[in-house]
Formats: C-alpha cells, structure tokens, sequence
C-alpha cells in the first residue's frame, strides 16, 4: 500500500484517484501519522430476485399469525421507555 502525506495528495489528487480507480490503495499520513485509507470502490451489486422454491406458496397465499389479543397502553409503554432513558 502506498503512503502519501496530505500536502502531495491535495498538490496531485486527480493522479493518486486514477491510481486508486487502477486499483492501487493509499495511505494517507498526517506528520507521518496513518490517518485515512483510501481504496478502489467495489461494483455495487444489483437486486437479485430469486424464483421461489418449488411447493413455496405464492406471496399472497402465506398464512400469518393469529393477532394476540392483549389488554395494553402502547403509548404508556412508549412514554415509559423513553423516559427511562434520561
């Protein structure tokens, strides 16, 4: 990994990024102390859809869960919790 101080980098920057879009990765050091790395970004992947599994039932066809029938505030508990955090 190369290391370039700050001063350099800021003096030739367009060069040291089509170094790093080549696929080098900086250094970059502050009074010789290492304080960022700069690296070649990945491709970012797509959105990959799957074809459901054989037998899997259609998206609208899943059953869901019965609904608990509980006897609770939802804003007390709310309001509870949030100020027992201060």
């Amino acid at each position: 990994m190369r290391q370039v101080r700050i001063a350099e980098l800021k003096s030739k920057l367009s060069e040291y990024l089509r170094a790093v879009q080549r696929g080098e990765s900086l250094t970059v050091l502050d009074r010789n102390t290492a304080i960022a790395h700069i690296v070649p970004a990945r491709e970012q992947r797509g959105l990959r859809i799957r074809i459901p599994a054989s037998g899997a039932p259609a998206p609208n066809k899943v059953p869901l869960p019965k609904a608990v029938n509980l006897k609770l505030d939802v804003l007390e508990l709310l309001l509870e919790e949030r100020q027992g955090h201060r």
